[in-house]
């Protein structure tokens, strides 16, 4: 999200401040507003380094953008026309040169710390985050679970800036729209004749139509934003229309503050109060959770109490907090906020990455923050501000001061040589953003040729899970599917759009095995039950009987009040798994196939008593149940990796695996509270995927895992002889 000094609403020209502290006339340049970019962004950074939540410096931002761009087209349209090209330019100017050295930077980085597996990702993202629709490729990557990158990308951070992106967009078109209506009112000679419209004037009739407009469309905002909360909080979060509702407040505010006269008391009482609360909304809320939602009240009201609090006031008549606000440390440091914004995430999740832990601790935590400053200002320094003004020429400054001014052609060197680094900075960021663009799209063109589904293997090269079971020989072969193949070798209903993502309420059902069978397997629950559909689909074309799917992303089947889902709510699972349940009942498949255990945090696994209930709701309607146990899950202090990303890092099959004694627990934990039900047949594939001590990524030359937890499809397929062996007592029907 952009923190740079945009046009400030209240100031004629945004470029030519006032000294920092010094006395000046109501409605001028507001040096507390960027003080406060200081204090936000310093809070921003110290809650993503050493708590790892949410700050609400992020909606602070939105709010103050919002009101400096409204402000600044407010003003440009009460003289007359916007200008719609010129002000993309300039904010475009003013925002792209940081945003590319900074995605350039992570490019390099990624190539020289990343395994070649991870710059795909981060290719999308730099894609993504350079034409300002990084949030929506962030919320579709939450909403395919496949998509789902095991660590954190180092351009996570760069959705908000998209958010105020598009804002600024439709920010700009709505008031440029809104002026040029009211342009066409005024020829009109019987309305703008009309008493209202001449006493209100083109500013007033201005303000008062875009206030409408706005607070229209900011609670239609808060209202979606505030459903999404309790319906799909992954996409809510960065979803730009719940957003949007949070700029337009700024941007209410800057159309009303002329306006806005309040007592010396209600000043103080609204700047202490605003400051208190950004300090702590951090510990308050936690916004990944519930943000933009009406808990993000909390950040916004802070921000227009502050904005309010020192509104047509000097600077000297001001709170004591705006006062505070408006000293030159704090300035300055919400001078370069922009680019400390930039900076601090990247370098932080690379330390991380790195050092292979979660959090950064006291001591390395200053240190993040220290090369971040340093970076931030030299970013600021070197490239913000000599790009501030639209490059020109130097031979053609010089003509037009001979043309001018002769006497003067030589007392200038200083603006000669400001003008020639201004140029030479223009065509040096230019120059980077063209290799970056370059390199970026070359990736994924690359990436894109290589990522392919692995058709049938040669078993006699190709063993598989065989290797383990059958002690079958291991020919010296290359890995299949290789690192580049892998992420599309996927189970069939993915590939097949046969389950549902994480929007999509309805329940989807495809067929597998023999279509024309009698007999029915009912393969039901999350990914990690679709995982085994490769292996039924040869069993059930040998065995002839039907393979049926009820699939949901992230969704065992529940009958939890509140499922969750990455520790957010995930309130359609509760109604999907209602109504296959029902379904179920009604439809009686000869058995339900689903998993009964998951990983437990304190390693092992667990059966949660969730899926005790499940089973007691199954049972209820006579179903019989075949509980498998689920697979290991890769994971190091806590951290899911990927099999490829290790591989790739020049990790062997081995060492890129687990122990068996932290993947599973000793005893499958199904057992105890399935013996009550008589229904319940429980099988375990796990000899199959691990060694007796060891879970390692590549079995019989085939890669287990096509992410940090998925089956490939290819080693799936080499199940289906050690699954058939474990189901035949149980089906009788080979």
């Amino acid at each position: 999200m952009s923190i740079s000094s945009t046009d400030h609403p209240t100031a004629p020209d945004s470029d030519r401040k006032a000294a920092p502290g010094a006395p000046v006339r109501p409605g001028a340049y507001r040096h507390d507003l960027d003080g406060l970019r200081g204090v936000a962004i310093a809070l921003v950074v110290a809650f993503h380094i050493w708590a790892g939540r949410v700050s609400g410096g992020v909606d602070v931002f939105l709010v103050l953008s919002g009101f400096f761009f409204t402000g600044m087209l407010v003003r440009r349209g009460e003289g007359g026309s916007v200008g719609v090209l010129a002000t993309v330019r300039r904010t475009l100017r003013r925002l792209l040169p940081a945003m590319v050295v900074v995605l350039a930077a992570v490019v390099v980085t990624a190539v020289l710390l990343l395994p070649h597996t991870r710059w795909s990702g981060i290719a999308s993202q730099t894609l993504a985050s350079l034409f300002y629709y990084q949030n929506w490729y962030l919320a579709l990557s939450w909403s395919d679970y496949l998509a789902a990158d095991p660590s954190v990308s180092p351009l996570q951070h760069l959705w908000s800036m998209s958010v105020q992106g598009q804002m600024y967009l439709a920010l700009l078109l709505g008031v440029a729209l809104v002026a040029f209506v009211l342009r066409r009112v005024e020829s009109w000679k019987p309305l703008a004749e009309h008493p209202f419209v001449r006493r209100a004037g083109r500013g007033g009739l201005l303000r008062l139509t875009l206030a409408v407009v706005f607070a229209a469309v900011a609670i239609a905002s808060f209202r979606h934003a505030t459903e999404g909360v309790s319906t799909q909080q992954g996409w809510n979060y960065y979803d730009t229309y719940a957003r949007a509702w949070e700029p337009l407040a700024g941007g209410l505010l800057a159309l009303v503050a002329p306006w806005v006269r309040l007592p010396g008391p209600t000043r103080e009482a609204l700047a202490w109060m605003g400051i208190a609360v950004i300090g702590c909304c951090g510990w308050l809320v936690n916004g990944a959770l519930v943000f933009p939602g009406p808990a993000a009240l909390i950040p916004v009201s802070a921000a227009v109490a502050l904005i309010l609090a020192g509104a047509g006031r000097d600077t000297a008549a001001q709170p004591v907090v705006n006062r505070l606000l408006a000293t030159a440390p704090i300035v300055q440091l919400g001078s370069f906020a922009y680019a400390l914004y930039l900076w601090h995430w990247p370098i932080l999740i690379f330390y991380l990455g790195e050092q292979h832990q979660r959090r950064a601790g006291a001591l390395d935590g200053l240190v993040i923050i220290v090369v971040s400053l340093v970076l931030a200002f030299a970013t600021h320094h070197l490239v913000e501000e000599p790009l501030r003004e639209r490059s020109k020429p130097v031979a053609a400054r010089v003509r037009r001061r001979a043309r001018t001014a002769p006497g003067r052609l030589l007392s200038g060197p200083v603006r000669l040589l400001a003008d020639r680094r201004r140029l030479l900075t223009g065509i040096a960021v230019s120059i980077v953003g063209v290799l970056l663009l370059g390199s970026t799209v070359a990736w994924q063109w690359d990436n894109s040729a290589k990522a392919h589904a692995v058709g049938q293997l040669d078993p006699t090269k190709y063993p598989g899970a065989a290797a383990l079971t059958d002690h079958a020989l291991v020919p010296r072969a290359p890995m299949r599917p290789t690192t580049e193949e892998a992420p599309a070798d996927i189970a069939y209903p993915t590939r097949d759009g046969c389950i549902s993502d994480f929007d999509t309420r309805a329940v989807i059902t495809c067929t597998y095995g023999d279509p024309n069978a009698h007999r029915t397997i009912a393969v039901v629950g999350n990914s990690h039950a679709e995982h085994w559909i490769p292996a039924l689909q040869l069993l059930g074309e040998q065995y002839r009987f039907r393979v049926v799917v009820y699939l949901k992303m992230g969704c065992p089947l529940t009958v939890a009040e509140e499922p969750m889902y990455k520790g957010q709510q995930n309130p359609d699972c509760k109604d999907w798994s209602a109504e296959v349940i029902d379904r179920l009942g009604v439809e009686r498949p000869d058995f339900v196939f689903t998993t009964v255990t998951r990983p437990s945090d304190n390693g092992g696994d667990e059966t949660p008593q969730d899926y005790v209930d499940v089973w007691s709701a199954l049972s209820d309607r006579n179903l019989q149940i075949i509980g498998i146990r689920d697979t290991p899950w890769l994971r190091r202090n806590g951290i899911r990796y990927r099999a490829i990303d290790c591989l790739a890092g020049g990790g062997d099959r081995i060492n890129c695996g687990l122990d068996r004694s932290e993947a599973l627990s000793p005893q499958n934990p199904a057992e105890p509270p399935a013996s009550v039900f008589p229904n319940m047949h429980l099988i375990d594939p796990n000899d199959a995927v691990c060694e007796p001590q060891h879970c390692a990524v590549v079995e019989g030359n085939i890669l287990v895992y096509h992410d940090e937890h998925h089956l490939t499809a290819s080693y799936s397929r080499s199940l289906a002889p050690e699954l058939g062996r474990e189901l035949r007592p149980i089906l009788d029907w080979w």
